[in-house]
């Protein structure tokens, strides 16, 4: 065995006595991990549940891991340690490896946090907001303005606008052998119309709070921020649980939309829908994205006929059981079939894949043939739970 291999053993087996093959950094990650994974029998002084204690140990394994190994460890010590409640602690929230998951339980927190705590809150949930918005805020700005129609020519468009096969086509007498290129003497594309009120899309996100859909409430809400900045589209928030909270009149502030959530509760989906229906002006230029597990609490039966109504009106609806990064949505599988049968589709996709799901559903394009496009596991008609 090399030592390498050695190192490697030890450090897994958490044999650090003796440990010549250890360095004092391999001490400092096993102790680092003692702490939060011995039995409480067993060596080491654990964690407790003392802020600075706790705050020194997130310092330490945010030096030894990556953020991403270091956000594992955290929901471990919170499973393992209930540290929910240190988040009421300003000098532990400062010290957390921020995410979208802490942004969760931060705002499933707020009714309990101290004035001063709530401060720390929101500057920790306003660097994950920027730094979301940073990563999704341009590829969907131009997913959505790209599916937006652009009816009338022009030999003067924006870059934007420019329709490059075109272009080139009309500029081929013009190719430069000594550059190897094409100097365009014209340029071809669209312009874009100044669009009327009532020709705008109408984008509804009607998102379901229960604590099981957290990570899926804060990106919707980042989602819809920045929606709501682009003039081609209407866009409105609402989130629900047995009760309703529009969120359209604080999108300019998605920090505020998030402290408006209230995680946790029951679910009510029908009398959600029920809430949007009435608010849907001109269903052939509408949208309802519905994000749920499907876990209804209250009118099954209603609710499928409210859906087969806004469908059968021209509404688009789609159904995501979940928004989130990773992992397999749990959902009522009984309840996605039937609402598949009714030509909805239904599945989970990422972030990163929900720009284009939307430039799809603005195009009215079939979004059930761009998520097998993504290989996106669509829920199948009349799919049935056989646990």
């Amino acid at each position: 065995m090399t030592d390498e291999h050695e190192r490697r053993w030890r450090m897994a087996l958490g044999e650090t006595e003796d440990a010549g093959a250890l360095s004092d950094r391999d001490m400092a990650i096993s102790a680092a991990l003692d702490a939060l994974y011995q039995d409480s029998g067993g060596k080491g002084a654990g964690l407790g549940k003392s802020a600075p204690k706790v705050s020194r140990w997130l310092g330490d394994i945010r030096e030894y891991f990556p953020g991403t190994v270091v956000q594992v460890i955290q929901k471990d010590a919170f499973d393992r340690l209930g540290l929910k409640q240190m988040l009421l602690q300003p000098e532990f929230l400062e010290a957390l490896e921020a995410d979208v998951h802490l942004v969760a339980d931060l705002v499933s927190l707020r009714s309990a946090m101290p004035a001063k705590t709530i401060e720390t809150a929101r500057i920790v949930i306003q660097k994950v907001v920027d730094e979301l918005m940073e990563r999704l805020e341009k590829k969907t700005a131009e997913a959505i303005r790209g599916a937006i129609n652009r009816s009338s020519r022009t030999n003067r468009p924006r870059f934007n606008d420019i329709h490059w096969p075109r272009t080139i086509q009309a500029n081929l007498r013009h190719y430069q052998a000594d550059y190897q290129t094409i100097v365009p003497e014209k340029l071809i594309g669209f312009l874009r119309q100044q669009r009327r009120i009532t020709d705008l899309d109408e984008v509804t996100l009607c998102v379901d709070q229960s604590g099981s859909m957290a990570t899926s409430v804060v990106y919707s809400s980042i989602f819809a921020a920045v929606m709501a900045s682009i003039p081609s589209v209407q866009t409105k928030l609402v989130c629900f649980d047995t009760a309703i909270i529009d969120l359209t009149e604080e999108l300019e502030d998605p920090v505020k939309v998030l402290f408006g959530v209230q995680l946790g509760g029951g679910t009510d989906i029908n009398r959600a829908v029920a809430y949007c229906e009435e608010r849907i002006e001109r269903p052939s230029k509408s949208h309802l994205i519905l994000i749920t597990d499907l876990m209804e609490g209250g009118d099954a039966k209603a609710l499928i006929a409210r859906l087969m109504a806004l469908k059968a009106s021209g509404v688009n609806v789609i159904v995501l059981l979940a928004l989130t990064d990773t992992g397999q949505p749990y959902y009522d599988k009984d309840m996605a079939g039937k609402v598949a049968s009714l030509g909805i589709p239904v599945f989970a996709c990422t972030p990163d894949q929900f720009p284009d799901l939307m430039a799809t559903a603005l195009r009215r394009e079939d979004a059930q043939s761009w998520a097998a496009t993504e290989d996106i596991k669509t829920v199948r008609p009349g799919e049935q739970s056989h646990e």
